[in-house]
């Protein structure tokens, strides 16, 4: 699993002439089953992804299709880590 983190590099006004196309990229991969859970921080300096991916390479290459990454709105940061635990509900979209 992966933690994707944004941080703003633009002023707000400028993110927002792409949030339209930023959602539409987002709800494409809710529904690959690879994004799980997004949104903004607070206060709005970025966002927040939780995603499951088969490799950090795969994730980087979607991660490539964001308009905010084509753009260059923010920087992404990308961290690994392994589910060992997860709420009951969450056990039939989490991968194995």
């Amino acid at each position: 699993m992966f933690i994707i983190n944004l941080n703003y590099i633009v002023p707000l006004e400028e993110l927002d002439k792409h949030m339209a196309a930023h959602v539409k990229y987002l709800e494409k991969y809710y529904q690959a089953d690879v994004f799980l859970v997004s949104g903004r921080k607070v206060p709005r300096t970025g966002g927040i992804i939780i995603a499951q991916a088969d490799s950090k390479e795969i994730l980087e290459k979607i991660i490539a299709e964001d308009p905010f990454f084509q753009h260059q709105l923010a920087k992404f940061t990308i961290t690994e880590f392994l589910a060992s635990q997860s709420h009951a509900d969450l056990k039939g979209l989490l991968r194995e």
